[in-house]
């Protein structure tokens, strides 16, 4: 019988920021940024621990009142230019488990079922390695070439075109024993062992990097909670001639 397998939450908060001063501190619909990812991850049940882990301790009192452990890491892991693989293998040394979570607090409108979906398939398929992605089917040029459709012929349908998956900076997750080796052994970790996509829905993948990307999620937020009762279609006179789709629908 196997054993349960330990898997830890740990949610960086940097209180510098370069491209939006103090973002996770930002009061979004009444909460700091960082406290979504928070009540996320609790709400999930899937981790045994949720830990803040920051450079500065005014993330202490918010981590408390929410629900989080903290984790003040050590000066020089503080900072916009230290690499993430040295966050996370320093965090691993100090926390050990056997599957940690790094849960982004710039994903305010995250859903807990993504945060469910993505731990299981990650341990469903035996992955060292995941990274959250969104499948999006529009027509993508890399470099001047077109990437998934055809310069000859008709403009394609986009329902028809293979999806392309950027990067979706929500969840990134390791097998600890991996990382670790890997680190040990090559310096870096990040894509190590047996690597592992996972598309997240529309919501998990709005990332907040500017200001402007703040004020988005705080109307979508507000939007959200005004108008729960679904979508309304503008009503036809009775002397108009509808189709036949409109009467199906």
């Amino acid at each position: 019988m196997q054993s349960k397998l330990t898997v830890n939450a740990m949610i960086p908060a940097r209180i510098g920021s370069t491209r939006f001063k103090m973002k996770n501190l930002a009061m979004l619909n009444g909460k700091p940024m960082i406290a979504y990812a928070i009540m996320a991850a609790l709400s999930s049940k899937m981790f045994d621990r949720v830990i803040v882990n920051s450079d500065d301790e005014i993330f202490r009192s918010i981590a408390a009142e929410f629900g989080a452990e903290f984790y003040l890491r050590p000066p020089y892991l503080g900072g916009s230019q230290i690499r993430s693989d040295n966050v996370v293998e320093d965090f691993l040394q100090k926390h050990p488990s056997d599957i940690i979570v790094w849960e982004n607090p710039i994903a305010p409108l995250q859903t807990v079922e993504d945060i469910q979906r993505a731990v299981n398939y990650f341990i469903d398929h035996q992955l060292d390695s995941l990274f959250t992605v969104k499948n999006e089917q529009v027509q993508c040029v890399y470099m001047g070439s077109p990437v998934n459709f055809d310069l000859k012929g008709k403009f394609e349908l986009t329902q028809n075109l293979s999806p392309v998956s950027p990067f979706v900076p929500f969840i990134m997750m390791w097998r600890a024993t991996s990382f670790l080796a890997s680190m040990k052994d090559n310096g870096h970790a990040f894509f190590t062992g047996k690597v592992g996509y996972f598309p997240v829905s529309k919501l998990s993948s709005i990332v907040i990097k500017y200001e402007e990307d703040f004020r988005i999620a705080e109307m979508l937020m507000r939007g959200m909670k005004e108008n729960s009762k679904g979508v309304e279609y503008y009503k036809v006179p009775p002397a108009v001639k509808i189709s036949e789709e409109y009467e199906k629908s």
